[in-house]
């Protein structure tokens, strides 16, 4: 709206702000609520006409049947501006609720959490109570019952769904935060009217509001998003200043303004109209405070919801820029920002990992120190140039110093925990734990040294890079620029008296070489290999050029491990497995490996399934659980190597002798109701 104010000159000047604020006051105080106020009123209470210059429009209306506004702006008295201006306010009248009386109001809140007296969870009388104490304090209803009568914030979500008849949003902090959808919006007319908008698709719009039933907002939504259905999710109060804080601090204040063209989606933008890319990015630099803020923002919210790696993803010149974390080994959207964000965002990571910001077309690595409250969290940063008007991709994956797990808490089986605690009391040999990138090899390792680690006992490390430190273990960093790899590594710590070594991965001859020598001469080697299987990392040894003679004798055993993603354990529902299902499971893990284990299909048969709540984000899923394939040495296994038999031979004797595969491992899991079968196919082979 805009305040139309008449000066001694004669001309009309336009403030931005507030329409005709004498007449607003007039008709908001006065005891009878009017709606429909005609436009000549309008303009008397403004001061712009006299009572005379009115009464000669209406006369000259009669004669030309011309509109009133027109003919005031013909005559002079008005500005088209003005006009505009007073139309605007005449239709937000219309719109604007009669405001409700203390009575209506605590009416309105009995109605609203009945649900809660239903249940017991409060009684009339306390209501009663907490409606007066919130209008006294001018405190929101649902903060005074939180605070005052001890209620959880999950009780009263379910009062609001219920009476609203729409979901309820528990933890706003575990949902993307979207800045480019208040482009058009001042984020102080959020945090004034409790509403925000959380997503956007070609057809609908999603937003977070205190009360869906408020008629004057939702046609500011529909104003703001036209051609939009609306989508309401119900909200606390201060859930949703906290939000709208959240788009604040993400939104530039400084150097961008957020009406102009850089803040525009740009598929809205004209089709024919040309865009410059420069002008748009010029007006954002690597070292502005806004920038500063968001990356470490983006940082911060990885590190709090448990993200293992956070991926800044351009989209290009006239694309918008995505975020996204990888939690729990699945990717999802945190963020969305214009394009004009993209080379300001990637060139101040570069400049936090010491990085080139000037070279775009080669991939570069570094790391980050960041600290986050108490601790301190590294960062291992990667980037890639990608298709496009000089894009680079980020990668950063979250290296936590302490991320260090208790062997017992690795969710093995009782046979593979008691024989992998065996072979770690082994004086010397070779053992190797595989599986691919993200399967927890290296804090397999890490709690194995831990559960090994005695003051008697040297323990080195080489690894590339260092994730998880130990104060009583020297760890190294392996340089590949200057030479010194993990084979160099593993020679100079033959010469330091070592006990124990860890050799962060295998990946060459050499290194095999060197740590199948220092396990022949009186040392655990303890080292991790990219193989599928355990068997297969036999063959993937022998196929390295190895002497299956020396192999045989320094191995003591392999680990194959994955990580397949667990129910929440909040919301999981139990449930009757129909026959098919259950012969997928037994398929799976073999008829006859499966009838040793005595579990026949009848109605008291039960399973876990994922159902969604707000604890782990609507996906039935949260943490993750290993699933373990480990592969003993024995004398028959040795005669295999020898001979250098097939892996199809060497399995059957391994199972033979006890070991589970990993599905079977997995499928255990699933009818401990830790994990479902969908899951643990999403990671393992047959």
């Amino acid at each position: 709206m805009q305040l139309v104010k008449k000066v001694t000159s004669g001309e009309h000047i336009v403030q931005e702000g507030n329409l005709m604020k004498e007449q607003a006051v007039h008709i908001f105080t006065t005891q009878k609520v009017r709606q429909n106020i005609p436009l000549g009123e309008l303009f008397i209470h403004s001061g712009l006409l006299t009572l005379d210059q009115l009464q000669v429009a209406f006369e000259q209306q009669k004669k030309t049947k011309l509109k009133l506004g027109t003919l005031l702006v013909e005559r002079g008295w008005i500005t088209e501006t003005a006009l505009t201006s007073a139309l605007s306010f005449q239709s937000q009248l219309a719109l604007r609720p009669v405001p409700q009386s203390i009575h209506q109001k605590s009416k309105k809140a009995q109605e609203k959490f009945a649900a809660l007296v239903n249940a017991q969870r409060i009684t009339q009388q306390e209501l009663e109570a907490a409606t007066a104490k919130a209008q006294e304090t001018q405190q929101p209803l649902e903060t005074v019952l939180i605070n005052t009568y001890q209620l959880t914030k999950r009780d009263v979500g379910r009062a609001l769904s219920a009476f609203y008849h729409c979901p309820f949003l528990e933890q706003v902090e575990h949902v993307a935060i979207a800045p480019e959808l208040i482009h058009r919006i001042n984020p102080s007319y959020l945090k004034a009217n409790y509403w925000v908008p959380l997503r956007e698709t070609q057809d609908r719009i999603e937003v977070l509001i205190d009360d869906p039933h408020a008629f004057h907002k939702l046609q500011d939504i529909k104003r703001l998003f036209p051609g939009k259905e609306i989508c309401c999710t119900v909200g606390l109060p201060d859930d949703i200043l906290k939000y709208a804080q959240a788009l604040t601090d993400l939104t530039p204040q400084n150097t961008t303004d957020p009406s102009s063209s850089s803040f525009h989606p740009l598929e809205n933008e004209s089709p024919g109209e040309p865009q410059e890319e420069e002008p748009a990015e010029a007006l954002l630099d690597e070292n502005d405070s806004a920038i500063v803020r968001l990356v470490n923002q983006i940082i911060s919210s990885a590190c709090k919801r448990g993200a293992s790696d956070i991926h800044i993803e351009p989209g290009g010149e006239k694309r918008e820029m995505r975020v996204r974390f990888r939690v729990d080994g699945d990717c999802y959207d945190y963020l969305k920002l214009p394009a004009a964000y993209r080379r300001a965002l990637v060139s101040r990571i570069k400049i936090m990992a010491r990085l080139d910001i000037a070279e775009r077309r080669r991939p570069q690595d570094g790391k980050i120190k960041f600290r986050l409250a108490k601790r301190e969290i590294e960062l291992r940063v990667a980037t890639i140039p990608t298709a496009g008007f000089y894009n680079e991709d980020v990668v950063m994956r979250i290296l936590d110093n302490t991320q260090l797990v208790p062997l017992d808490q690795l969710s093995m089986s009782e046979r593979n925990f008691r024989e992998f605690t065996g072979l770690l009391q082994k004086p010397y040999g070779l053992f190797l734990c595989v599986g691919p990138t993200g399967a927890g090899k290296t804090t397999t390792l890490h709690s194995a040294l831990n559960f090994v680690d005695a003051p008697n006992r040297k323990i080195w490390t080489a690894e590339d890079p260092v994730e998880i430190t130990q104060p009583s273990l020297r760890q190294v960093q392996v340089n590949h620029k200057i030479g010194f790899d993990f084979a160099a590594a593993l020679r100079a710590f033959l010469r330091a008296d070592p006990d124990i070594i860890m050799v962060g991965e295998i990946r060459d001859q050499e290194t095999a070489e060197v740590s199948l020598r220092a396990s022949l001469t009186g040392h655990l080697v303890l080292s991790t290999l990219h193989t599928n299987n355990a068997v297969e990392t036999v063959t993937r040894f022998l196929d390295m050029g190895i002497d299956p003679f020396q192999f045989a004798d320094a191995l003591l055993g392999v680990l194959a491990q994955r990580l397949a993603r667990t129910l929440c354990r909040d919301c999981k529902e139990h449930y009757h497995p129909t026959k098919e299902e259950y012969d997928a499971l037994v398929y799976a893990y073999g008829e006859e490996a499966f009838a040793q284990l005595g579990i026949p299909y009848n109605h008291s048969l039960m399973l876990f399934r994922a159902k969604g709540c707000e604890t782990c984000q609507q996906t039935g899923y949260k943490g993750r659980i290993g699933l373990h394939e480990l592969l003993v040495m024995t004398e028959e296994l040795s005669h295999l190597i020898h001979e250098r038999a097939p892996k199809a031979e060497i399995l059957q004797v391994t199972l033979m002798q006890g070991m589970t595969t990993l599905m079977q491992d997995g499928i255990a899991k699933v009818l401990q109701g830790l994990t479902d079968y969908k899951q643990v196919k999403t990671v393992t082979m047959r």
